[in-house]
C-alpha cells in the first residue's frame, strides 16, 4: 500500500513536470518570436531610413530614385518579406489595424485626392513619439523624406493602417 503510494506521487510528480516543462518552451518559443520580430522591425527601419533624401522617381526602387511603393517593397524585400508592387496590392496584405494601435513598422495608407485610386500612397512607420506617429514614405516633390500623422494634409488623406508582421 505504502509502495503503490509512492508510486503513484511520482507519476503525479512526472505528469506535472511535463506539463510546466511544455508551459515553459512555449513561453521561451513566444519570447524568441517576439525577439525576432523586433529585429526585424529594426533591420527593416534602418533599411528604410537608408533611402532618406532620394529623389523620387515614379516606378523606382534603387538610391538613384524611388516611388512610396518602391521604397516599401524594397524594405520589406530586403528582409525576406515579398509585397506586391503597388501601394493599393500592397494594402491587401496583412492585418488592419486601428490608427491608435499601430507600432513601429505598420504600413499606413492613404488616398491622395489628385491621383487616381481609393488607395495610392503607402508609408513605412518609423516612431512613435508621445503619441505621435512618423513614418518614411516617398513625395513627388520631396523624394524620400519623414513626415508625421499629426499634419493636417496626412491625417485627411488617411485610409488604413495594416500590420505585415
Amino acid at each position: 500500500m505504502y509502495k503503490n503510494k509512492i508510486l503513484l506521487l511520482i507519476i503525479i510528480g512526472f505528469i506535472a513536470f511535463q506539463f510546466i516543462s511544455q508551459d515553459d518552451q512555449e513561453l521561451g518559443e513566444k519570447e524568441g518570436q517576439v525577439a525576432t520580430e523586433k529585429t526585424k522591425i529594426k533591420k527593416l527601419l534602418a533599411i528604410a531610413n537608408s533611402y532618406k533624401d532620394v529623389s523620387y522617381k515614379a516606378g523606382g526602387t534603387t538610391k538613384n530614385g524611388m516611388d512610396c511603393s518602391g521604397l516599401v517593397n524594397t524594405s520589406f524585400r530586403q528582409i525576406g518579406i515579398k509585397l506586391p508592387r503597388s501601394s493599393k496590392a500592397i494594402s491587401t496584405k496583412g492585418k488592419e489595424i486601428p490608427l491608435v494601435d499601430v507600432r513601429l513598422g505598420d504600413l499606413l495608407f492613404f488616398d491622395i485626392a489628385r491621383l487616381k485610386g481609393r488607395i495610392n500612397h503607402v508609408g513605412l512607420i518609423t516612431s512613435i513619439e508621445s503619441g505621435e506617429i512618423f513614418f518614411i514614405h516617398s513625395t513627388t516633390l520631396k523624394g524620400v523624406i519623414i513626415s508625421s500623422m499629426n499634419e493636417s494634409y496626412w491625417e485627411k488623406e488617411f485610409v488604413l493602417a495594416k500590420r505585415i508582421f
